[in-house]
């Protein structure tokens, strides 16, 4: 999952701030964090791993895999964001405005404990407002050139995007499948701290 996922199955402030930074932080460094925030990146690897071996998240990646190969978990995770920011049975577009400005908020207030290349990365995702801006297909164009950018062995023009509009529905349904049993294994997770 991406940021905005990422910040959603987050139950407290200090997850929020360790499940955004699970993959900056190398795991000698997330011992030297506060213990609510080592939670955090847990739960943040945790949701990785369950991501990683769902049927709906394998179904998903069949859409990019022979374009971006083993890029296409990175980009189904781009995909992901924008369906949960447009579903109203999570959140109305006001309340995810809400949600995502006090993401901002937290992470500013923790701003101590961020690794210095996410510290690098929080002023451009706040001014662009990645999180909120997922919910629209401009957003999510921007979003995916993100990724191809950050991509060492892809084509910075490589038709991501267009595959993402053409295969939107097919992708709705594997979300729709999947998200339920992640929500479920994040409420499992987070009781066992």
């Amino acid at each position: 999952m991406n940021f905005l996922a990422h910040s959603f199955l987050s139950f407290t402030d200090e997850q929020i701030v360790g499940n955004l930074i699970g993959d900056f932080i190398r795991n000698r460094d997330k011992k030297l964090l506060p213990e609510k925030i080592q939670q955090g990146v847990m739960l943040h690897r945790a949701i990785d791993a369950f991501t990683d071996v769902h049927p709906k998240v394998s179904e998903a990646k069949t859409v990019f895999q022979p374009l971006v190969r083993l890029y296409s978990g990175a980009f189904v995770d781009v995909c992901f964001d924008y369906f949960l920011a447009n579903d109203k049975s999570i959140k109305s577009a006001k309340e995810w405005r809400e949600f995502t400005a006090h993401v901002y908020k937290v992470l500013y207030q923790y701003e101590k404990n961020l690794p210095e290349n996410f510290r690098q990365v929080l002023p451009r995702m706040q001014q662009d407002n990645w999180l909120y801006n997922y919910r629209y297909d401009w957003g999510m164009e921007y979003s995916i050139r993100n990724v191809l950018h950050k991509a060492r062995f892809l084509e910075k023009n490589t038709p991501v995007y267009g595959l993402f509009i053409h295969h939107k529905p097919f992708l709705k349904e594997c979300f729709d499948a999947f998200f339920p049993d992640l929500h479920e294994f994040c409420i499992k997770i987070n009781e066992t701290f």
